[in-house]
């Protein structure tokens, strides 16, 4: 399946019912007087977050969505159905903008089973019985139903997450997504192997943490190069990033500075969230190599960095023992087992 984390659609809310014009006739009942209804409510547009859908895809083969309007009322005082609410399924982390030029955000659906009625139905018009008084006996006003509300809306998936792996590309991130969870995250020996967002559930020590994998960033993501910075939008919401630099690259603190440099320019935030430093493949650098790597590092980032292989195992405890302990007290992050196992069964992706 594929992924779309991004996409416009048009919402118009149910119109009210009209009201009925209608005169009460019974056998010797001569003067029966009005009793038309009041027509019904137009229905709701509401978005749900649901926990098993993971990306927006629907969205790209439907774009118009319409709640039911409002049935009319009838005689006998018979007030018209109201028409059906539309809910909108969408995936736990969907944010709703207007399309203006701000993008004000409307809704953030960030728990599973939350709901928001975005455009309210028409309510429904009033029947003759309502415009009866003592000089006008025998009304034939009524009142038609009033409209719904008609919104053109955006949807952005942002993919809920408690750690995000950042990096050049392949600096080891989708290796050390295998690694630590039950993702099959694609690798290859080449730039961009990872295209869209992955997500791992990793346990350690009794706790579940969601990782977020996303495509690599290189200079002048912010302004478009390579895949550029859309998706730097999906560790928004990470309270920890892991930023990889590769071992055995030309310039590991020139690695880091670009990576760095891009967060800063992509703002939100990113650039001020806690940040654990991670030295990889280092199976494949010699010793001398690595600890010079680390030794400049650790100079230029203020931070001494973690050295670890995916391919190996080495460090990777240590890593987790530091990334448990930055997302604080288990209260705040804990993921029971069947929550695992239903994010993780088969490889969770996001796809």
């Amino acid at each position: 399946m594929m992924f779309l984390d991004q996409a416009k659609i048009h919402l118009r809310s149910g119109w009210g019912g009209d009201g009925c014009v209608s005169f009460r006739r019974e056998k010797f009942l001569e003067f029966g007087g009005p009793d038309g209804g009041d027509g019904g409510k137009g229905g709701d547009i509401v978005f749900e977050a649901v926990p098993g859908l993971n990306t927006l895809i629907d969205f790209r083969y439907r774009q118009h969505f319409r709640a039911e309007r409002g049935h009319h009322g009838m005689g006998a005082n018979r007030t018209g159905a109201g028409g059906a609410d539309l809910v909108i399924p969408v995936p736990v982390g969907t944010q709703i903008l207007a399309d203006d030029a701000a993008r004000t955000l409307l809704a953030d659906l960030t728990a599973p089973g939350q709901r928001v009625v975005l455009l309210r139905g028409g309510d429904g018009g009033k029947g003759n019985a309502h415009f009866r008084s003592s000089t006008n006996r025998a009304p034939r006003q009524f009142q038609k139903g009033f409209p719904g509300q008609e919104l053109s809306v955006w949807l952005r998936l942002k993919l809920l997450a408690d750690v995000g792996l950042v990096g050049l590309p392949n600096a080891g991130k989708s290796s050390l997504l295998n690694a630590i969870t039950r993702a099959k995250a694609r690798v290859g020996d080449y730039a961009f192997t990872t295209l869209k967002p992955q997500l791992g559930v990793a346990a350690h020590r009794g706790r579940e943490v969601v990782v977020a994998d996303i495509p690599g960033l290189i200079e002048g993501a912010a302004e478009g190069a390579g895949i550029g910075d859309r998706f730097l939008g999906h560790i928004e919401r990470c309270r920890l990033l892991l930023h990889l630099v590769d071992a055995t690259g030309p310039s590991p603190v020139g690695a880091w500075r670009t990576v760095r440099a891009e967060l800063a320019a992509y703002g939100a935030g990113l650039a001020e969230k806690p940040e654990i430093l991670l030295l990889t493949k280092a199976d494949a650098a010699d010793a001398r190599r690595l600890g010079q790597a680390r030794r400049n590092l650790a100079r230029a980032a203020g931070q001494e960095p973690l050295v670890i292989s995916s391919a190996t195992g080495a460090g990777l405890e240590a890593m987790l023992d530091r990334v448990i302990e930055g997302l604080g007290p288990p209260a705040a992050n804990v993921r029971t087992a069947e929550a695992a196992d239903a994010r993780t069964e088969g490889g969770w992706t996001p796809l």
